[in-house]
């Protein structure tokens, strides 16, 4: 053995002093296994293809001072923030997700954190949605786990959410049914906190919004709608343009929970009447005089702020009226598509009302 180790380290070292690092390697270990001396390669198991999720991670960098890097050399690092991105399918149709997970404290095993659906308006994406809306960088203070699934144009040709369809106004079919599913798989794969879930939209996304809030009381424990529409506003696409153009007909929730929900919408809104948020609101107060308070955003932007609490005296419904506010996310990034920056904080005021409620 003594005679094996002495060859193999003369031959390995010519070998190495050659420049041929690779043979070096390949002989070192072709001999340890002629002599029975190298252990198995470990059995690599094939993925279960019966997995319907599927996501890719892409890290977040940070900058890092070089005078910090060295100071922190001997430290464990943080898991980064993370925007993954997924698809996902539910009954023989698949849907595109983004999800930005926050991160978390070196070697901490993160507790079970609150959970953000946010479904884009019509022509956008999840990229576009999120750097608009800035929601992820708000999030990651929250410590909140941001989900963007993705309409398809096969499903709609503008890419909307579908609220307008009857086959997806209810509860078990369509576009709410998917788009549950994908939220249960979400928390089934991270440390979501089930009593903290939400969901939150634009213009189409602010319809699908209300639809799955009213619907999955179960499952949401609070609602943000920005310049949407109530669930039952229409029921065809003649029906959904008269409703966008002067308000809803009638809305089909009276006989369905009281969601808490938080409300923006502009009074210049000439795409999206704002009427509808009104009436979003109107579905959801509860008894009793609201609270009413006139201001001006930090852009002079004026807007009106009506409250309805609960008995407790939490908030249970904000409307927020943007005053001289077309079809825009209030107070997003210019970044991104259908955003009126400088308006009040849509994205922070919407956060502070969802996390003041938790699903019993």
């Amino acid at each position: 053995m003594k005679h094996l180790f002495t060859e193999l380290f003369g031959d390995a070292t010519r070998l190495t002093q050659g420049g041929q690092l690779q043979a070096a390697t390949d002989l070192i270990h072709r001999t340890l296994r002629d002599a029975g001396l190298a252990g198995a390669a470990p059995r690599q198991e094939p993925p279960d293809p019966r997995n319907v999720i599927d996501a890719e991670s892409r890290v977040i960098a940070d900058e890092v001072p070089p005078d910090a890097a060295a100071r922190h050399a001997h430290e464990a690092s943080p898991a980064a923030e993370q925007w993954l991105d997924g698809s996902f399918s539910h009954r023989g149709r698949t849907v595109a997700y983004k999800l930005y997970v926050p991160p978390t404290a070196a070697g901490a095993v993160p507790a079970p954190r609150p959970l953000l659906v946010m479904l884009h308006g019509c022509t956008q994406d999840a990229d576009d949605f999120a750097a608009g809306t800035r929601m992820n960088q708000l999030a990651r203070a929250a410590g909140m786990l941001v989900l963007y699934p993705v309409q398809t144009q096969h499903a709609n040709a503008q890419k909307c959410w579908n609220w307008f369809k009857p086959q997806h106004q209810r509860r078990d079919q369509g576009e709410p049914a998917l788009l549950a599913a994908l939220t249960r798989e979400v928390m089934g794969a991270h440390a979501v906190d089930a009593a903290r879930v939400y969901v939150a939209g634009l213009s189409a996304g602010g319809a699908m919004a209300d639809i799955l809030g009213r619907h999955h009381a179960d499952l949401f424990a609070a609602v943000g709608v920005h310049s949407g529409l109530p669930l039952g506003a229409a029921s065809d696409l003649p029906s959904a343009l008269a409703a966008m153009r002067s308000g809803p007909a009638a809305a089909a929730t009276a006989d369905l929970p009281a969601c808490p929900v938080i409300v923006f919408h502009g009074d210049a809104d000439s795409t999206v009447h704002p009427a509808n948020g009104a009436a979003v609101a109107r579905a959801g107060q509860q008894h009793g005089q609201p609270d009413i308070t006139k201001g001006r955003a930090p852009n002079g932007k004026g807007f009106t702020h009506t409250v309805y609490r609960g008995a407790d005296g939490s908030s249970q419904v904000e409307h927020w009226l943007l005053h001289g506010l077309g079809h825009a996310w209030s107070g997003g990034s210019a970044q991104g598509s259908y955003t009126a920056p400088g308006g009040v904080d849509a994205s922070a005021e919407m956060l502070r009302f969802l996390l003041s409620h938790r699903r019993p």
